[in-house]
């Protein structure tokens, strides 16, 4: 009896000091990886979430840039983590595409989600001194030969080129006619717009607002189904074309498979701080983002249906298994 008494104890013990180490999480700096180049929207939200996790979390979050693969690289690092807390990242819209491209097996379900903080559509930009004036000059070159133009805004495969291709589809083009040139994010893609190299971006505002603000390029459309509200001149796909669709981007945050529950309850506490917190709200309103709260489960779900509804559109747009 002295010996099961004893390792109850030692058991007992061992429960309560995992317990006290969970309770002081984070003890040490945290690595926040971005699947995308600096200067895109996730790296710009990726370090206002890494700013105030410090807050929340009193501990340093050092912002790690993985870029590659079209967002792969990033990801799998975040996946190939140890599930201890100390790395997390942010995961974006291209996990839900995927699988259905072909590219990657991750998904959702390779990670400890903990929440949505982010979607936004995109929007089609052209070079200032461009020939197409509006977005039905846009419309004709389409029909008249969609390979003739040359676009980027991110990977093959993500959602800015199946916007593109939902874009063309909508006109009566070939989606196997686009001429789509893949980077590591929206600013690269804006960056060879600037540079006369390509002659179409799809994008996000955000990303393109300095820009836009510089004189260097100019909006001709938004592919949500509302106007931006910092853009309200310029038309919606469906307002100037008679296209019907809308596709948003969504960004969120997640940890390792198998981080355990502890850390991620305490994570899906702190962020739930921050997407409420109106600094938050105040710094993504300066930046044009949008803010969208889904934590623990939630996230789950919504990256579910997320799955599904990109994995009928990329099949529609016949990208799947490319």
């Amino acid at each position: 009896m002295g010996i099961l008494k004893n390792a109850a104890l030692a058991a007992a013990t061992v429960i309560a000091a995992s317990g006290a180490a969970w309770a002081e999480y984070p003890e040490s700096p945290i690595t926040l990886i971005v699947p995308w180049s600096a200067g895109g929207g996730t790296d710009a939200t990726g370090r206002l979430i890494a700013g105030q996790l410090e807050e929340e979390l009193g501990q340093p979050v050092n912002v790690v840039n993985r870029t590659g693969g079209g967002g792969i690289v990033g990801h799998t690092s975040l996946a190939d983590a140890d599930p201890d807390g100390y790395t997390l990242g942010i995961i974006t819209t291209e996990l839900s595409m995927y699988s259905a491209v072909g590219s990657s097996e991750l998904t959702y379900e390779d990670y400890s989600l903990v929440g949505l903080y982010n979607a936004d559509p995109s929007a089609i930009f052209v070079k200032a001194d461009s020939e197409f004036e509006t977005i039905e000059d846009l419309a004709e070159a389409i029909k008249a030969d969609v390979s003739a133009l040359s676009t980027s805004g991110a990977n093959f495969g993500g959602l800015n080129h199946l916007s593109w291709i939902s874009l063309v589809q909508g006109l009566g083009g070939e989606a196997s006619a686009v001429n789509w040139v893949p980077t590591d994010g929206g600013a690269p893609s804006l960056q060879l717009l600037v540079s006369g190299a390509i002659d179409v971006v799809v994008a996000q505002f955000p990303e393109a607002k300095a820009l836009i603000e510089a004189g260097e390029i100019r909006p001709l459309a938004y592919l949500g189904s509302e106007p931006n509200a910092a853009f309200p001149d310029v038309p919606t796909v469906n307002d100037a074309l008679g296209v019907d669709f809308a596709i948003a981007g969504w960004r969120g945050l997640a940890g390792p498979a198998g981080l355990p529950d502890e850390i991620t309850a305490k994570l899906v506490e702190a962020l739930d701080g921050i997407v409420q917190s109106d600094s938050f709200n105040e710094a993504m309103g300066k930046l044009n983002y949008g803010v969208v709260w889904e934590g623990g489960d939630d996230f789950m779900e919504y990256l579910a249906q997320r799955g599904k509804a990109f994995g009928d559109a990329i099949s529609s747009a016949g990208l799947d298994n490319q």
